[in-house]
């Protein structure tokens, strides 16, 4: 959206410059005294209906930009939702490779208990008369004949010693890491937290400064206009000032003798009243003619100027349009950017979390094996 805004808006203000300009030269045609003539202003009305028709297709491409970038941001989602369900299926069959590759049943702790092989590998009965395994109910060592009994017990009891000593090291360890997982997330989500408000504090002042630049360019548009209906309103005061002291100082009035003048021309005169042209005529002809040219001068600068002004002001409204938008660019960019760091550190965070839980899980020793031991080696 924000690329259409420069253009048209540029685009507006060079419409409503030229429809000043028209109305401008159509109240000076109308209103003039000396060449003000009574009728329609039909290139006025044309110029009217010639703009009316830009307006309605300036309308047109804004729905037609409108419902292009609805259906960009449509097609976007799509893209985005295909991409995070493609994602999921990798990450699924990674897994899935990962455990057929690492995590075998053969390579378990308790895959002696559900081995299918358990009884081809076993050994026989008895090896030796000193064989643990040669229990009372094998009839093969009785009551008595136990002559390391006190070196079986303290063996014993420094196993189960170390036993509990490695649960709760390794408890210990799962609970500094777990701590140790909680606080780098919570970091990871605070600094993501401030790196949006930074974002939003930077949209927010973008938005500002595009407020003010349009609030100072209409308050110089209402000025100027101001400033054009004072010098309009003096003008005709002028007119009106100059054409009642012409009717007050006109020959009609004063009953000038000099009336040979005819109302048909300059070069026609009465002939019944002509006097002949005086030197104060011949003179005030002469002035009157460096008036206009003077008046006509001044007019041409006075209508350079303006043109000037009003292209300085579409340049600076074009550069302003142009520096706006690329400091959109780089904020979008930047976010950008601040996103995908984000999401890849809560990906690698969240594929670490998974790893340390599976590895936990395998780590620990399950204690009725502990136990099972433990009788096996008192019989």
């Amino acid at each position: 959206m924000h690329k259409l805004d420069g253009p048209v808006d540029l685009k507006e203000a060079s419409i409503l410059a030229r429809r000043r300009d028209e109305e401008v030269q159509r109240q000076n045609r109308i209103f003039n005294t000396r060449v003000r003539t009574i009728g329609i202003d039909q290139r006025a009305l044309d110029a009217q209906i010639q703009d009316r028709k830009i307006q309605e297709e300036t309308e047109a491409r804004k729905h037609i930009a409108f419902a292009k970038d609805l259906i960009r941001h449509d097609q976007t989602m799509c893209l985005l939702d295909d991409r995070h369900k493609h994602d999921v299926i990798n990450i699924n069959k990674a897994v899935s490779e990962y455990r057929i590759c690492y995590q075998k049943p053969e390579t378990r702790r308790e895959f002696d208990l559900n081995d299918p092989q358990a009884l081809k590998k076993d050994v026989p009965a008895r090896i030796s008369d000193t064989d643990p395994r040669c229990t009372v109910s094998s009839i093969q060592k009785f009551t008595g004949e136990d002559i390391n009994q006190q070196e079986r017990i303290r063996r014993q009891q420094e196993q189960i010693r170390e036993w509990s000593l490695a649960q709760q090291k390794e408890l210990k360890n799962a609970l500094e890491d777990q701590k140790f997982a909680n606080r780098l997330y919570d970091n990871t989500r605070i600094a993501l937290d401030r790196r949006i408000c930074d974002l939003q504090q930077m949209e927010e002042d973008t938005r500002r400064a595009v407020t003010i630049t349009t609030k100072d360019f209409n308050w110089a548009q209402a000025t100027e206009k101001a400033t054009r209906q004072k010098l309009e309103k003096q003008q005709e005061q002028e007119d009106n000032l100059v054409e009642i002291e012409n009717l007050l100082h006109s020959d009609l009035l004063t009953e000038n003798p000099k009336q040979a003048t005819s109302a048909f021309g300059p070069n026609h005169v009465i002939v019944h009243r002509w006097k002949g042209m005086t030197q104060d005529q011949i003179d005030d002809v002469i002035r009157r003619q460096k008036q206009q040219i003077q008046e006509r001068k001044r007019l041409e600068e006075e209508e350079r100027q303006v043109n000037a002004e009003w292209d300085r002001r579409r340049i600076n409204d074009a550069r302003a349009a142009v520096l706006l938008e690329r400091q959109q660019k780089r904020v979008q960019r930047q976010l950008r950017k601040a996103v995908d760091c984000q999401n890849m550190l809560l990906c690698k965070d969240h594929k670490e979390r998974e790893k340390f839980l599976k590895n936990e899980v395998y780590v620990n020793v399950p204690t009725a094996k502990y136990f099972e031991q433990f009788n096996t080696t008192s019989r």
